[in-house]
């Protein structure tokens, strides 16, 4: 155990989180995504899971990883076949986790979200049923510390 790491993140999800570069993406998706067929071609080829639905899965995952300053948003969702306008249950209830992060949210539809999820650093899959239930963050950086 580690002082003021929450026990829902591995071991393993926090060597990802650590190893990941400013730019580099996290694809959160619920047990619907196909998670394994597309982590195999990842730099983290392995799906890393998380016993949490997709808004803590965000929460936990924007308290270590800063998300970047440097896009208009930070945060990609898959949109609904047939209504792109709507916004689903899961995704409502992340938009202000992302806004307290600093960044703001667009949408994809359903195979550029795949194509994006293809070129991610790892897959963290939740255990969110919901569908539509997936996001991809994108990795900032931490502002210089005087010494």
């Amino acid at each position: 155990m580690l002082k003021g790491i929450d026990p829902r993140i591995s071991p393993e999800l926090l060597y990802v989180l650590a190893q990941m570069g400013h730019g580099d993406d996290l694809a959160i998706v619920d047990q619907n995504f196909p998670a394994t067929s597309i982590a195999r071609g990842l730099p983290h080829n392995r799906v890393l899971t998380i016993g949490s639905r997709l808004n803590v899965a965000v929460t936990l995952v924007t308290n270590l990883m800063p998300l970047d300053p440097f896009v208009p948003a930070a945060a990609t969702t898959m949109q609904v076949v047939d209504d792109p306008e709507a916004v689903p249950e899961a995704i409502a209830e992340t938009i202000p986790i992302i806004e307290r992060a600093g960044s703001s949210l667009q949408s994809i539809d359903r195979f550029g979200f795949y194509d994006y999820a293809r070129a991610s650093f790892a897959i963290l899959q939740c255990v969110d049923t919901r569908l539509y239930a997936n996001i991809i963050l994108k990795k900032g950086v931490l502002p210089l510390i005087a010494r």
